[in-house]
């Protein structure tokens, strides 16, 4: 059996910004990652449109809001330290009809409230910055950037392993059980013993939190966020970032152009259940997964307030044309033939049985187990405080 003071599960960017955060402050304690995967990164964190998110969308003092504009501040210090590449390229959010104008003025207060620099700006100024984008008004947002998460992840595991601590790969955790001393947890093949752990196991970390005994305080469901690459020649059609602005009521971006550090251009997510935890593909279906999401209360009731919105975005999946016409509203000049399959993602959403989609981080501790419940964006941007937080709330438990 395998022993150490601190386990954490999960290997994406917020279990290794904890672990790394963990070391950093208790250097005398012995920490193991264990991720079920053959490597590191390989589900949101691998799949992320890579934006360093300025935190201007967050409701005032929510954890979100506190977290996300610190952490993308110590995400840059750590990207300067470990010569990792990022740019600081801006994004724009676009009121494209008058309708939308008042949302957008939420938006930028919100924004200031949260010390976001951002400006109002008019179609002249829109024109300057994203002389292909559509719209009557919009909010430059001139700090936001990007950064390939991947490779954040790939130098924080150096980081956590030259400090002495381990990551096990293909470490699956199977059970989960605590003890007046510790807890044990047993993966596919070997058992571990830690004091204590930290639950960062993202779109299993509901079923992470069963295995301890626990009822989560949200269960997990998963949403596939599909995505076009917008093929060279139209690539100019996008200097930045080019955003809507978002339906209040749900908390998706809607479809977008973000440029990567690669200079490609990545155009969307639209917003679907996925028909597994790890769907990636239309075609990914585990029935054990579409069931217990088709059958959870909280499921049913988000899809009977929002079905027009489901529709809608289903069809998007279904039609490249509606795609299309989605992304025409801020560039219109897109045509089919300037987009390219690219692959999608899956986020990990908690959704209370009330059918209220949990908009903001969620972190528990239970006994010796801290949960990390709920991280959705802007968590990789924000993963190093998120990482510190989660760490505070370790240190409360710890004797």
């Amino acid at each position: 059996m395998q022993r150490a003071d601190v386990i954490v599960i999960g290997a994406g960017i917020v279990g290794l910004a904890t672990a790394y955060r963990f070391l950093e402050r208790f250097s005398g304690k012995t920490l193991v990652v264990l991720e079920k995967e053959s490597g590191i990164a390989m589900h949101q964190t691998g799949h992320n449109s890579g934006v360093l998110h300025s935190g201007i969308y967050y409701r005032p003092g929510s954890l979100k809001a506190s977290n996300c504009r610190t952490g993308k501040q110590a995400m840059e210090a750590f990207c300067r330290e470990q010569e990792i590449p990022f740019e600081i390229c801006g994004k724009v959010i676009v009121a494209t009809t008058a309708a939308e104008l008042g949302q957008l003025d939420e938006i930028y207060r919100r924004g200031q409230a949260n010390g976001v620099r951002c400006d109002m700006i008019d179609r002249t100024r829109l024109e300057q910055l994203e002389p292909h984008a559509a719209g009557i008004r919009a909010i430059h947002v001139p700090e936001a950037g990007t950064v390939d998460f991947k490779e954040v992840c790939l130098r924080l595991a150096a980081c956590i392993e030259r400090r002495g601590a381990r990551i096990a790969t293909g470490a699956h955790v199977r059970a989960v059980e605590q003890h007046a001393d510790g807890v044990t947890l047993e993966s596919r093949n070997e058992s571990y013993h830690a004091a204590f752990v930290v639950n960062c196991a993202g779109l299993f970390s509901d079923r992470v939190t069963r295995l301890a005994g626990q009822k989560p305080a949200a269960p997990i469901l998963p949403f596939r966020g599909e995505y076009y690459e917008l093929v060279p020649e139209a690539r100019e059609f996008c200097r930045t970032m080019i955003y809507p602005v978002p339906d209040a009521r749900f908390p998706f971006l809607g479809v977008h152009f973000t440029r990567g550090i690669d200079s490609h251009v990545h155009c969307g997510p639209n917003a679907v259940l996925a028909l597994a935890r790890e769907g990636y593909r239309k075609t990914d279906v585990r029935l054990g997964d579409l069931f217990e999401a088709l059958t959870y209360p909280g499921f049913l009731r988000l899809a009977a307030r929002h079905w027009r919105i489901g529709v809608g975005e289903m069809w998007r999946s279904i039609s490249k044309r509606a795609f299309v016409r989605a992304l025409q509203r801020l560039v219109p000049e897109i045509q089919p033939k300037h987009l390219l399959p690219a692959p999608a993602g899956v986020r990990a959403q908690a959704v209370g049985r009330d059918g209220q989609l949990i908009d903001d981080f969620l972190v528990q501790a239970s006994g010796r187990i801290v949960h990390v419940g709920n991280a959705p964006s802007p968590a990789a941007t924000a993963s190093l405080n998120i990482g510190e937080y989660v760490v505070d709330r370790l240190a409360e438990i710890m004797p």
